[in-house]
């Protein structure tokens, strides 16, 4: 399965392309709708999401409630283009208009002035346009049908947020993937811990009136996933590492860890390797899962548990310094709107994209032509792993 993106941030439409989908398998809007709905969900979201009421249509790919095979192709219209007609128009305008729309103070820690210099944009709206968090719209999207997939196929998916401002979850043992998934939504911060959600939106409300911004880091649990997705062979083909690097793809995205991660710097092998045991019921299982779910760049059959930490959104209220383009001179960064935090959101588009390189896994391992066969496969799979 491979997919492509498209669309700026305040341009008329965002469109996604998806090729490699198994034919027969269940989807429609409404999958998706639900996932996108999530995505703009979460306390410390700003003014956008009020305008925005993100909704796909399917426009090529689908027929009577099934994938053909063919690519699948996703439109959600910007609603607030409406506002930025003359600011996004694609026709030509003249040196006079171009002067009035132009965009000549970078924000730090955007894309604006890096991407500026690169392709040699002079306005720099031509680069935060895209850059903008607002592409993930369609990284959720893709998720929804990679989501839908692993569903039909046992697989569940479910985020959270772990750390938020530096106000630390404590997260219970021994939950299974759809707990997780309940209690965090019935958060308004993703939390699986009731006792921090108070402080949690006092410190948002509290950054809000600072003119500030907080980041956190958001957890996603993947049960059910077979053994050997993945490959040790070559260094490329490692699910972990294809994982990492979704992860990190997410806009202000800054790190990634598996299982315990870091942690392990700290600890004897002893204490991390997660010892191997077998039973005729569950075949082979470990006695820990200080790894997340992986040996070699493989599933290893235990839950893939991923870390992802989200920089604090760099728009800030109260902007930072900043050096004019033309003039050279110091100046206080321009201020696009933004959120005080969007780390609860960030967790979905985090499901989103772990999901999304698990379902590409299970395509490239599994017959992927008829979704019926993969199905079947999956399930003889299964049984052998079991039983080897």
């Amino acid at each position: 399965m491979r997919f492509i993106t498209a669309g700026e941030s305040h341009g008329p439409e965002l469109t996604a392309i998806i090729e490699g989908l198994p034919a027969g398998m269940p989807l429609s809007a409404d999958d998706i709708n639900l996932e996108l709905a999530r995505r703009q969900g979460g306390y410390g979201r700003g003014g956008r999401m009020l305008i925005e009421k993100d909704q796909v249509r399917i426009t090529s790919g689908v027929r009577h409630g099934k994938t053909l095979g063919s690519p699948v192709t996703l439109v959600v219209e910007n609603k607030d283009w409406k506002n930025w007609t003359s600011v996004m128009s694609v026709e030509e305008v003249s040196e006079k208009e171009k002067k009035i729309r132009r965009l000549n103070k970078p924000r730090p820690g955007h894309a604006d002035l890096v991407g500026g210099i690169k392709y040699k944009h002079d306005d720099l709206r031509n680069v935060l346009e895209r850059s903008s968090a607002r592409e993930t719209t369609m990284r959720v999207a893709i998720g929804a049908i990679a989501k839908k997939m692993l569903n039909e196929l046992q697989i569940e998916v479910a985020g959270h947020v772990a750390i938020l401002g530096g106000i630390k979850a404590t997260i219970p043992e021994n939950l299974t993937v759809s707990e997780i998934k309940e209690i965090s939504e019935k958060s308004d911060v993703r939390v699986l811990d009731p006792t921090v959600e108070v402080e949690m939106r006092a410190l948002i409300d509290q950054t809000k009136k600072n003119g500030d911004t907080i980041g956190g880091v958001v957890e996603v649990v993947i049960g059910g996933v077979p053994i050997g997705l993945g490959s040790y062979v070559q260094w490329d083909r490692k699910l972990d590492a294809k994982i990492a690097q979704a992860v990190t793809s997410i806009n202000a995205f800054k790190g990634v860890e598996f299982g315990i991660g870091f942690e392990m710097g700290n600890k004897p092998g002893s204490q991390v390797m997660d010892e191997i045991v077998w039973s005729k019921e569950t075949g082979y299982t470990r006695t820990s899962n200080n790894l997340g779910g992986f040996e070699g760049g493989m599933t290893n059959g235990m839950p893939i548990i991923v870390r992802g930490v989200m920089k604090p959104i760099p728009t800030l209220y109260k902007p930072l310094q900043s050096v004019n383009i033309d003039t050279k001179e110091p100046y206080k960064a321009s201020v696009e709107r933004s959120d005080s935090t969007a780390v609860p959101a960030a967790s979905v588009v985090c499901e989103a994209v772990v999901a999304t390189e698990v379902a590409q896994a299970v395509l490239e391992k599994f017959s992927s032509d008829s979704f019926e066969q993969m199905k079947e496969e999956i399930e003889q799979y299964r049984r052998y792993t079991q039983t080897f």
